[in-house]
C-alpha cells in the first residue's frame, strides 16, 4: 500500500500511469452522459407536480455533487502536500480548483433556473443555496490565493489551508436541509435509503452522477499531466517525452 502511495507520489510515474488511465475515463463519461441525458430528457416520465421542469434535476444533482466532493477531494490532496510534500498532490489540487468552481456555479446557475417555475423566484437566501454561495466563494478564494504570492510553495500552502478548513462546509451544505427550515427538498436519493423517484426517474440521475464523476477523473488526469511537464519542464525525461511527441 505504501509503496504504491510512494509511487503515486512520483510525477514521472503519475504522468504514464494517466496516460493509460485517461482514454477509458472519457469513454466512460461520454457513454454514460449521453445515455443519462438521452433517458433522461426523452424517455422518463414528467413529474406528476412540477412537469417537465423537473428535468433539470439530471444537470443539477450531478453538478451539486461534483462541487462538493472537488472540494473534499482538493482538501485531502492539499493536506496530503502539507503532509507528506507530495508535489503531484498539490498540482491535482491545483487543476481541481476550476472545475470545482464551474460545477459549483453551474449548481447556482440551474437551481435558479429551476426555482422560477417552483418557488415562484429565481433565489432565496436559503441554506442550501446560501451555503453553496459560500462554496464558489471559496473555490474564488483558493483560486486567488494561488495567484497572490511569487513563491509558488507560499502559495499552495496558503490555498491548502484555506481549502483544509474550508471544507467544514461541506457537511453545512449536506444536512443544511435537515438542520433548518429550507425550501429545497433533501436529497433525490441516498446510498443507505431508497430513491423516492420511481426507477425510471432516478436511474437516468444515477447514470448522469456516474458519467459526470468520469469526466471529472478524466479532466483532472489531463490537466494534471499537463501541470506535471509545466513544472517539471526541466527534468530530462520531461524532455525527452517532449521530443518523442
Amino acid at each position: 500500500m505504501w509503496a504504491f502511495i510512494h509511487k503515486l507520489g512520483s510525477p514521472k510515474w503519475f504522468y504514464g500511469i494517466s496516460a493509460r488511465l485517461e482514454p477509458w475515463f472519457w469513454v466512460a463519461a461520454a457513454l454514460l452522459i449521453v445515455t443519462g441525458t438521452v433517458w433522461g430528457l426523452a424517455f422518463a416520465p414528467a413529474d406528476y407536480q412540477q412537469g417537465n421542469s423537473f428535468r433539470i434535476i439530471y444537470v443539477h444533482v450531478p453538478a451539486a455533487f461534483l462541487a462538493q466532493s472537488i472540494f473534499v477531494s482538493m482538501a485531502v490532496a492539499g493536506l496530503v502536500f502539507m503532509v507528506w510534500k507530495i508535489k503531484v498532490a498539490d498540482m491535482a489540487a491545483t487543476v481541481m480548483a476550476p472545475l470545482g468552481a464551474s460545477m459549483t456555479f453551474v449548481s447556482l446557475f440551474s437551481g435558479a433556473v429551476w426555482g422560477v417555475p417552483t418557488w415562484g423566484t429565481w433565489w432565496m437566501w436559503d441554506a442550501r443555496l446560501t451555503s453553496m454561495l459560500i462554496l464558489l466563494f471559496l473555490y474564488l478564494g483558493v483560486i486567488a490565493l494561488r495567484g497572490a504570492f511569487t513563491s509558488r510553495d507560499s502559495a499552495s500552502r496558503a490555498a491548502s489551508v484555506l481549502a483544509v478548513v474550508g471544507v467544514i462546509n461541506i457537511p453545512i451544505i449536506k444536512y443544511s436541509v435537515d438542520w433548518w427550515y429550507t425550501l429545497h427538498q433533501p436529497a433525490s436519493f441516498t446510498i443507505t435509503s431508497r430513491p423516492a423517484m420511481p426507477t425510471e426517474m432516478w436511474m437516468p440521475l444515477l447514470i448522469m452522477v456516474l458519467g459526470f464523476y468520469s469526466f471529472f477523473i478524466a479532466l483532472t488526469l489531463m490537466r494534471t499531466r499537463n501541470e506535471i511537464l509545466r513544472r517539471e519542464s526541466n527534468k530530462r525525461w520531461v524532455r525527452d517525452r517532449v521530443q518523442e511527441a
